[in-house]
């Protein structure tokens, strides 16, 4: 090529098609992967079918877990419920992260990205490593090691202050569930490769928790998940309770000692195994020393601060058997589980109580509201607690407290707890009397996934013990006068496991006694339930990852999703959100329910095209007012702006399915930004969609990143031209896709690295930060990355200004004063010396209106403040837009926690889809500016420092109210705080 033509090809605009064959990735396309995983060779001795019952996609529960059959019908129908809480906790978090597993179902204010949340982290791996399809607890894990999970998270009260990442929020078991993981999976090269990881997360908490002078670990009873137990009330703090050496955090980092060490023992590092089992024996020691209560046989609380003598508190908690969980305590200290059993102790009809019953703080306030873990149930105690009961019995020496009976008598009560109006149920707290939670929000609390219990029936009722090496150990806990139980095709090893017990062999009628098959070849026969230990060589497969283009977890910005209905009580954006569950409450759905139109649709606008070749749909059933349509079409938008059938579709099922994946394959690939699912019923009934995906297959030997970006994004303002710049590992060709109307030419190309020029229209709608997408189109896939643009706020971008206050004359007859918070004193508001003051000796809110409307073409409010109080915790800005008392979108900045965020109350409810979660980090110093900026949608927030604007936080606050709408709200500036005076200099609204 001459330099004439070089230099024409580099000026050439790239096309971006919006709906046009790719044909290059057609060899990788996500059709020729399999929606599940391939059970292979097994046994079929259960009806799964009559097992599962009348579950959503049965399809995904063949493929992925174990089936069992038990005599005691309880245990059976709680085990295969809480196989249906892990599914629908199991949530798409985006290409970035992939799955993650949430603890509610819905959104919460305090967790990490996209919902994560590391309480009970530990028990979500240990239930999903009996998965067939590792690829969840893989992303999982890569999330909290590796992701948004580890990344920084402010320190602040509400967010635990003593630490600076989300991965260290809450106590966390981190590295022994992930080796854990790898015994029963048989995969060591995942863990083995993210050592470098596991060992950072192991040393987070020596960086901020670890006494070396005790050779103990403390933590505050709230980030064990714990607040209001028995050792808070005996604090200042009984929310927070006082800083104490725990049993708990102590036995965690004990246990991941220990898998380090046996991870570097694997990977042929036998100097650090011996430095990781020296430290694990050292806190072991330390723990016997000042943990143990010789005096009640028991491991407790040790308060930090005023206790120099290190005494344990008096009252016993069920956190005292954690250890055991880890295999830490000795075999003399066996004498603590007598405390399980006894009634005075922790014995409950529906227990373990947290607390012992003599306890005189035994369910002290338990039932004036959430959360206080002073004696009611708590099933992610009682997880724990029968688990370490499990390896109490198999592991360690006999012992006369405990016994077999007591493990399924507990388990059973535990099974017993899961049911609300007799169906199984699983919420936050259960008496331990009464049969009922009484932790138990609606829309919050329901199919609570905060513990385990199948890794406990199938690790201790059934006694599969998970090895390193190539075998398993089987050491039922199962009541000797059960004639038969089964486990069928547990995925271990890559194999697939099935352990049977037939007494008389009459029920499976495979033969008598207790026999294993492995890969449906009987393996191993004997007479009884004696302990054995199985041999066979492990075969772990890695399955291919898969992108789903369509997923928006957060709701906000891109991919969005719109409708021609919706039903008042869902949203379109819940067919995207990377869940996939069909209750009631809470929901997550598109319905047509009372949908006055004889067809209706489901559009999603991805932002910028992508290659489409596997589209997946979920359709919602409830048997009564919303059915599965009995035909749909999938379109895509051309150019031109219409829509039109995807071409080469190949449906299946070819007929519509309800509760169940509808997989259309596209044959060949298109590439488009928008598509749209039509549904129809003939006799006008309602439809509806859970999940509406759109999976790519990346190539695993190439990579697609940009570089370059700033906060992570692409800065860009309308009407001007931006650069970009892409860098490719692998053999593949790259192309960038842009927003509809707005041009990429590529400008530079110097080996895996291409510059673009981005051109964005004048009238370009930035709030919701439109996406530009690269991909990288190889032999086996097509790979890419997706970089959001980002409006960078310029005051000179709003030249009107709509109202200005310098606070030189008294002006604050004419604002209007709103309180958000009804029962808040009003502030004493004052001007002089050019400065607006807020004083109170307590608590006061006031919300000041300008009597001005920002309109719709989006606008700017700027905020100077002077100084702040210095109270704790309220020492407060609010700043953003007010119509009443009852309904304001603020985005607001606390000074006494340096965090900010967002605050949306519409006719005085919060609305949390609104906010953008929580929360910045940022430190307002003297002379440094705030602002919002209302656009499409979007209160963005910004601080200005030495003259530079950097961005805070985005509420997506037209989530719960109409742009237009937002137009005719008042901008206004709010002080909230508990003593003192917060002084403003300025309050600026600037429109366009």
């Amino acid at each position: 090529m001459s330099k004439w033509t070089a230099g024409l090809a580099a000026c050439v605009t790239v096309l971006v098609s919006l709906a046009a064959p790719a044909p290059a990735a057609q060899a990788g396309r996500a059709a020729d992967v399999p929606v599940y995983p391939a059970v292979g060779p097994a046994t079929r001795f259960l009806d799964h079918a009559a097992l599962l019952g009348d579950v959503a996609e049965p399809q995904w529960y063949e493929a992925n877990i174990p089936f069992v059959d038990l005599p005691d019908a309880d245990i059976q129908a709680t085990y295969y419920y809480r196989w249906r809480t892990y599914k629908e906790a199991l949530k798409y978090a985006g290409p970035g992260d992939g799955w993650i597993v949430s603890e509610f179902l819905g959104p919460v204010g305090y967790s990490a990205p996209y919902g994560g949340i590391n309480a009970a982290a530990g028990h979500h791996v240990y239930e999903g490593r009996w998965l067939r399809d590792r690829r969840y607890v893989d992303d999982y894990l890569d999330y909290w090691l590796r992701g948004s999970g580890a990344g920084p998270k402010p320190a602040t009260d509400q967010l635990n202050d003593n630490t600076t990442d989300w991965a260290h929020q809450y106590s966390f078991w981190a590295v022994d569930a992930a080796v854990a993981r790898a015994e029963v999976t048989g995969d060591w090269r995942f863990v083995a490769e993210r050592m470098p990881e596991l060992e950072r997360q192991y040393a987070g908490w020596k960086a901020t928790n670890f006494d070396s002078e005790l050779g103990l670990y403390w933590q505050t009873p709230v980030w064990d998940a714990m607040e209001f137990t028995a050792s808070s009330y005996q604090s200042d703090d009984p929310y927070h309770g006082g800083d104490g050496y725990r049993p708990t955090l102590n036995a965690y980092q004990y246990g991941d000692a220990r898998a380090l060490a046996e991870l570097a023992r694997k990977i042929g590092d036998p100097r650090k195994a011996a430095r990781y089992d020296r430290e694990a024996e050292a806190l072991r020691r330390a723990t016997e020393k000042h943990l143990w209560d010789p005096r009640s046989s028991f491991y407790k609380h040790v308060m930090r601060d005023g206790n120099p003598q290190l005494t344990p508190i008096a009252d016993r908690e069920q956190i005292g058997f954690v250890p055991w969980y880890f295999h830490m305590p000795p075999a003399r200290d066996a004498v603590a589980w007598q405390q399980l059993t006894d009634p005075q102790g922790f014995a409950a009809p529906y227990g373990p109580t947290t607390t012992e019953r003599r306890s005189p703080w035994f369910m002290h306030d338990a039932l004036a509201g959430c959360c206080r873990w002073d004696g009611p149930s708590w099933p992610f105690a009682t997880s724990q607690t029968l688990t370490a009961l499990a390896n109490q019995l198999i592991d360690y020496p006999a012992q006369p407290y405990v016994d077999a009976g007591d493990f399924y008598d507990i388990l059973r009560g535990y099974a017993l707890t899961q049911r609300k109006d007799g169906r199984p149920y699983v919420a936050e707290a259960h008496h331990p009397d009464e049969d009922r939670w009484i932790y138990d929000g609606r829309g919050h609390s329901e199919d609570y996934n905060h513990s385990t219990f199948n890794d406990i029936v199938l690790s201790g009722l059934l006694g599969i013990r998970p090895q390193d090496g190539d075998s398993v150990r089987l050491a039922p806990l199962a009541p000797a006068s059960w004639d038969h139980f089964a486990a069928e095709n547990v995925p271990y090893h890559g194999r697939n496991l099935t352990v049977v017990w037939d007494r008389d062999g009459t029920a499976y009628g495979k033969g008598k006694g207790l026999r294993v098959w492995i890969d449906g070849v009987l393996r191993h026969a004997q007479g009884s339930l004696r302990p054995v230990t199985v041999t066979f060589g492990a075969r772990p497969q890695a399955l291919p990852g898969l992108v789903d283009d369509a997923a928006n977890v957060t709701e906000t910005g891109y991919p969005a999703a719109t409708a021609s209905y919706t039903w008042r009580g869902d949203k379109a954006a819940d067919a995207i959100d990377g869940q996939d569950f069909h209750l009631d409450v809470p929901a997550t759905r598109w319905t047509t329910y009372a949908s006055p139109n004889p067809s209706d649709w489901l559009a999603v606008d991805l932002g910028a095209a992508t290659v489409v070749s596997d589209v997946r749909i979920v359709f919602y059933d409830d048997g009564g007012g919303v059915r599965t349509p009995q035909a749909y079409a999938l379109q895509y938008q051309a150019a031109d702006g219409t829509w039109r059938d995807v071409p080469g579709q190949r449906r299946d099922p070819a007929v519509p399915v309800g509760r169940a994946i509808n997989r259309v394959l596209v044959d060949p690939p298109l590439t488009t930004d928008r598509l749209r699912v039509v549904t129809s019923r003939t006799d006008g009934g309602a439809v509806g969609i859970t999940a509406l995906q759109v999976w790519r297959k990346p190539d695993p030997g190439v990579s697609v990143a940009f570089e370059g970006l700033t906060d992570g994004a692409i800065a860009v303002k309308a009407g001007a031209t931006v650069t970009a710049t892409t860098r490719v590992t692998g053999r593949a060709e790259v192309s960038l896709h842009v927003p509809r109307g707005w041009t990429a030419v590529r400008a530079q190309r110097h080996g895996t690295r291409t510059t673009w020029r981005i051109t964005v229209p004048a009238d370009a709608d930035l709030g919701a930060g439109p996406p530009i997408r690269a991909l990288a189109t190889g032999r086996d896939g097509v790979s890419g990355a997706v970089a959001p643009t980002r409006y960078v706020f310029d005051p000179a971008d709003f030249p009107v200004t709509l109202w200005d206050d310098d606070f030189s004359t008294d002006r604050t007859a004419g604002y209007r004063l709103d309180k958000p918070v009804p029962g808040e004193a009003d502030p004493v508001l004052g001007v002089s010396g050019g400065a607006l003051t807020a004083g109170t000796d307590r608590r006061a809110f006031g919300v000041l209106a300008a009597p001005v409307a920002t309109g719709t073409r989006g606008a700017a409010i700027v905020v100077e403040p002077r100084s702040f109080s210095g109270a704790d915790p309220e020492d407060s800005l609010f700043l953003g837009l007010s119509a009443s008392s009852r309904d304001n979108a603020m985005a607001w900045y606390n000074n006494h926690f340096g965090s900010s965020g967002a605050d949306v109350r519409v006719a005085g409810a919060d609305r949390p889809e609104a906010t953008g979660g929580c929360c910045a980090a940022v430190r307002w110093q003297p002379g440094d500016r705030f602002a919002v900026v209302l656009q499409g949608g979007h209160l963005t927030t910004w601080l200005e420092h030495e003259g530079r604007w950097t961005g805070l936080h985005d509420a997506p606050v037209g989530n719960a109210v109409p742009p237009a709408d937002l137009g005719a709200w008042s901008p206004a500036v709010g002080l909230r705080l508990d003593r003192g005076t917060i002084a403003l200099d300025r309050f600026t609204v600037l429109g366009r």
